[in-house]
């Protein structure tokens, strides 16, 4: 029986980490659940194959809720530009990655054919956006009505297709959207916008892994995410669920440090208190 125990005592502590622990990893569903999933699932099967460290993807419902599940600590990695306020830098999550794709930028827009041509002409109307957590779609475009004084009322749809959804259906006159996203929902729903008007660029999401994840496990994943750009296996999964979305087949994971997210910290320097 002591025999026993030893050996399953040494089998235990020989088996790899990632045999024994499932990390969750939650990327902000800027597009409905059923088209991010249908974006993440390959990519994160692919990871996981590849670094040994098993992912599995956790999504809310909305863009808001898939946050809320990174400040209750219950997911381990992240997509998401939802942690540079100077409060959440304090939880110690750490960017590795991001998408390789052109900084994006915070647009008010109206479908082509709106007669609104000037934001001033918002004054008491409704204005759409994805939901209170998103940085370029809402904060960034919310602070600017805030600024010029141009009082409307907010209706969040959920995530920026929802959002869209309800520009093209009139229960809103205007979107704040993510530029990058509204090309993306050109490109897939042949909708045409007139932008009103344009932020700041502010890169795309970031990769980012909680402070509990084991630095292997951490270097893991991240080598996987960004390796996919030298993988033809990696490329083609990229190539075939970046159509999902609407951005370039071409566009990989790239490394980072975080010190391109800069411009998001000086926007909470002077940011209306509401939005920070």
């Amino acid at each position: 029986m002591k025999f026993l125990t030893a050996l399953a005592t040494t089998l235990c502590l020989a088996l790899p980490a990632a045999a024994q622990t499932e990390y969750r990893f939650s990327p902000v569903n800027q597009a409905n659940i059923a088209t991010a999933a249908s974006y993440w699932n390959p990519i994160v099967a692919y990871v996981s194959e590849k670094s040994g460290v098993k992912l599995t993807l956790k999504l809310g419902r909305t863009s808001a809720d898939t946050t809320a599940y990174v400040l209750a600590q219950e997911v381990d990695f992240a997509f998401t530009n939802h942690l540079f306020s100077p409060d959440r830098e304090q939880l110690g999550w750490k960017v590795f990655g991001r998408r390789n794709t052109p900084a994006p930028h915070g647009v008010i827009v109206v479908p082509a054919d709106s007669p609104i041509t000037d934001l001033a002409q918002l004054e008491g109307k409704e204005v759409g956006f994805p939901g209170p957590e998103a940085f370029i779609a809402y904060k960034t475009t919310y602070a600017q009505l805030l600024q010029r004084k141009i009082n409307v009322r907010t209706v969040f749809g959920g995530n920026m297709d929802g959002a869209f959804a309800q520009l093209f259906s009139g229960k809103v006159a205007a979107v704040g959207a993510n530029s990058q996203l509204a090309e993306g929902y050109t490109k897939r729903e042949g909708k045409q916008f007139r932008t009103l008007w344009t932020s700041e660029a502010y890169h795309d999401l970031a990769l980012m892994v909680a402070p509990k994840v084991p630095e292997r496990d951490a270097q893991a994943v991240a080598r996987a995410f960004v390796g996919m750009a030298s993988d033809p296996q990696g490329r083609e999964i990229l190539a075939s669920v970046n159509k999902l979305i609407g951005l370039p087949t071409d566009a990989v994971f790239i490394a980072s440090d975080g010190r391109e997210y800069a411009a998001y910290r000086r926007f909470y320097q002077s940011a209306p208190a509401t939005l920070r």
